[in-house]
């Protein structure tokens, strides 16, 4: 069985597992990461949505939900994003990532054997520019293959 290791910001669209489960011949196995949205990130986000064109969402920022709050959030887009991977035909679990993405996603990496990681995120024009992004910073980190997929977005 393939094993990948699937980082997502938000939950998952009907589009997105459809995407993500016929990217390989073999059954994949998915273990799904999330992190809650938080403050730390908030001036990027900001500065991507404005390169973007997106100046409401811009504006928006601050009103997005952070802390317990943002972590519930969170929690349930998981929960909904590994059950839509289950009932596509997938064996998936997922897990909240607590602290820096990169290190949870090493050690998943490292304790399941996974054959690659796939970074599935909104575009993030600014921390690309600076290689700030998951995908380019964990390609130097957990040494498998990584794929960085553009998340199908409702909104945008």
């Amino acid at each position: 069985m393939f094993t990948s290791v699937l980082l997502i910001e938000q939950q998952l669209s009907a589009a997105d597992v459809k995407f993500v489960t016929t990217l390989h011949d073999d059954e994949t196995f998915f273990v799904v990461l999330m992190q809650p949205r938080g403050a730390e990130n908030r001036l990027l986000r900001s500065l991507d949505d404005i390169a973007l064109g997106e100046l409401e969402r811009a504006a928006r920022e601050g009103e997005e939900p952070e802390g317990e709050e943002a972590r519930q959030q969170a929690a349930l887009a998981l929960e909904h994003s590994v059950r839509s991977l289950r009932e596509a035909g997938s064996e998936s679990v997922g897990q909240l990532v607590g602290g820096h993405p990169l290190t949870l996603l090493r050690s998943v990496v490292e304790e399941t054997g996974a054959d690659e990681v796939i970074v599935l995120t909104a575009p993030h024009l600014v921390e690309e520019l600076l290689h700030l992004d998951w995908a380019g910073r964990a390609r130097h980190t957990v040494g498998v293959p990584v794929l960085k997929l553009y998340a199908h977005d409702d909104e945008r």
